[in-house]
């Protein structure tokens, strides 16, 4: 079996453990247990393009609920278990996971040459002006450190060529970096650990 027919697979049973309605009933870590099956039940994600959620901002993570739901953000795992959310299911788990401590993945800090590459490129672009000095995001915007350097390249790869429509913004800033620039952009920002500035220690 492929990767894209595990991960249908794995969205049908998620999503039908929601639809049968007792998942729903729970209490959010029982809610939020189900989505250790991408995310991880520690925090560290199963795939490495797989986002970080635990500690990620509370307005961002249900945003990003909303989205898949209203079919505004794609994904084949992520679409049919957001649409048997409420927008209360879907307040109760962002602030579930907003409370959990962010995990640290391990990643290396970029070395000196990407480093300047990449703020460089943040310069240019402007990602502090809403991701913040630490690039500890803020409300509904992500928390950028320490996350999935894979993610972070896909993501903003599917920004800029437009797979990912749910930002416009995002997709405007993006189409003017580089492929460069955005692999450089990920490496420097998987690599920074910003636990103790935030006293997440």
């Amino acid at each position: 079996m492929n990767l894209f027919a595990r991960a249908m697979a794995l969205a049908l049973c998620l999503a039908a453990a929601f639809a049968s309605g007792n998942l729903l009933a729970q209490e959010a870590p029982a809610k939020a247990a189900i989505c250790a099956g991408c995310h991880g039940a520690d925090g560290v994600p199963i795939n490495k393009e797989t986002p970080v959620i635990w500690g990620q901002n509370e307005g961002y993570l249900y945003l990003q609920l909303r989205d898949f739901k209203k079919g505004f953000r794609k994904n084949p795992i992520m679409e049919p278990i957001a649409a048997q959310l409420e927008k209360s299911d879907m307040q109760e788990l962002a602030a579930y996971f907003t409370k959990q401590k962010w995990p640290n993945l391990g990643q290396p800090s970029a070395p000196d040459d990407v480093t300047k590459m990449a703020q460089t490129a943040a310069s240019s672009i402007g990602c502090r002006g809403c991701h913040l000095d630490h690039f500890q995001g803020d409300g509904t915007t992500a928390r950028l450190a320490g996350q999935s350097e894979e993610y972070l390249h896909k993501t903003m790869l599917a920004f800029r060529d437009g797979s990912r429509g749910n930002n416009p913004g995002m997709s405007d800033l993006m189409k003017s970096a580089s492929k460069d620039d955005i692999a450089a952009l990920a490496k420097y920002l998987a690599g920074l650990q910003i636990d103790a500035y935030l006293g997440n220690r």
